[in-house]
């Protein structure tokens, strides 16, 4: 079985776990109807394999080299039984915050803040409660790195296992290295899986996305669980891949990921949400749908 490689070579080619959310921004240019920094257009934002930083390209090397089938279904057994830790949601944001990179010196908020960045902007646009709790949330399976994970098992562009891989995945030249390339099993479109057979049955890539929605997924609604499940399989709901694994309610589903990809992207900002004034009401809304400890 494919075990986690674990020096720091490969635990921590980022200096910073937001430096490939910052990454995805730059790949996909500025939100709709703004401009890029300097004043720039959707349209003439920079090509993103030309400048993408080589901390990010090595993560993406180590993340296309080592997610294997073998490799999510050993992590799968390890975390799916739910045994790690038992905590709250906001003990769980608390630990969150705990993961500091003092190498960084561009990063100013803490975790924090940068969830509550989110669920702000949401909030501010009218979306449901469960919505907004759901921006709050959506990324707390990044505790993963303080179970001792190492970065390209915890982010990065989600992507099926088991069958082939798609050019759309950025940087796809670098699964010629993924032992999964040599298994003639793997590498048909379907793979292990059958056509249309719904994306519930098919094994993702693994990391925060999935390790979250197992955590929350007997109290959100669903669109907010395709929505953590799914928010950052972008080869499928930014490029159009994988389709023919998807069901007709993966599809219909879908509409709420993209819906919420531009609060994912696009919600963080230079000012400081102020914390002590918002936890009361981000605590009631935390006891709205969840109980007071859940499994981790």
């Amino acid at each position: 079985m494919s075990e986690p490689i674990r020096t720091s070579d490969t635990e921590r080619p980022l200096h910073h776990l937001d430096d490939w959310e910052e990454s995805l921004a730059a790949r996909y240019g500025p939100a709709p109807g703004t401009l890029a920094a300097g004043g720039k257009k959707a349209e003439e934002f920079r090509n993103y394999r030309d400048d993408v930083r080589p901390t990010v390209r090595e993560f993406y090397r180590l993340n296309h080299r080592h997610q294997t089938l073998d490799f999510v279904l050993a992590r799968k057994r390890e975390y799916l039984p739910l045994a790690k830790r038992r905590m709250g949601v906001w003990e769980a944001m608390e630990f969150l915050n705990t993961l500091v990179d003092d190498s960084d010196p561009d990063t100013d908020l803490s975790q924090i803040e940068h969830l509550m960045q989110t669920a702000e902007a949401i909030r501010a646009d009218g979306h449901p409660r469960w919505f907004i709790l759901t921006g709050l949330i959506h990324d707390l399976g990044k505790i993963l790195c303080l179970f001792g994970e190492p970065q390209w098992a915890v982010v990065g562009d989600t992507f099926p296992v088991g069958c082939a891989f798609s050019e759309r995945i950025v940087f796809p030249e670098f699964f010629a290295d993924n032992p999964d390339r040599r298994v003639p099993a793997y590498q048909t479109p379907c793979g292990i899986y059958e056509e249309g057979c719904g994306l519930d049955r098919v094994h993702l890539s693994w990391g925060h996305d999935e390790y979250l929605y197992q955590v929350v997924k007997d109290y959100l609604p669903e669109e907010a669980l395709y929505m953590i499940r799914y928010h950052s399989f972008y080869p499928c709901h930014r490029e159009g891949a994988y389709g023919h694994l998807m069901s007709a309610h993966d599809r219909t589903m879908f509409a709420w990921v993209r819906a919420f990809n531009p609060y994912d992207l696009y919600s963080k900002a230079a000012e400081r949400p102020d914390v002590a004034r918002l936890r009361p009401f981000y605590e009631e809304l935390i006891a709205e749908f969840f109980p007071s400890v859940l499994r981790w």
